[in-house]
């Protein structure tokens, strides 16, 4: 399944400061699947959502007849 990066957030944020956390919950709340991951090679937090033909797909298989 192929993820669509809706943000980037520098893992150097101030103590008890949540950034890409606070992001995606906002975007869940707008009915958005999104999901906070780590990219340790950039030492960033993405938030990302998964690709929208790649759900669409996903949601087709799931049917049941």
């Amino acid at each position: 399944m192929e993820k669509k990066i809706l943000a980037r957030f520098p893992a150097g944020a101030p103590r008890g400061a949540w950034p890409a956390e606070e992001f995606a919950a906002h975007r869940r709340d707008e009915g958005t699947e999104a999901t906070v991951v780590m990219d340790l090679a950039a030492d960033a937090f993405l938030v990302v959502a998964p690709d929208a033909a790649d759900a669409a797909t996903a949601g087709a298989a799931g049917a049941v007849a």
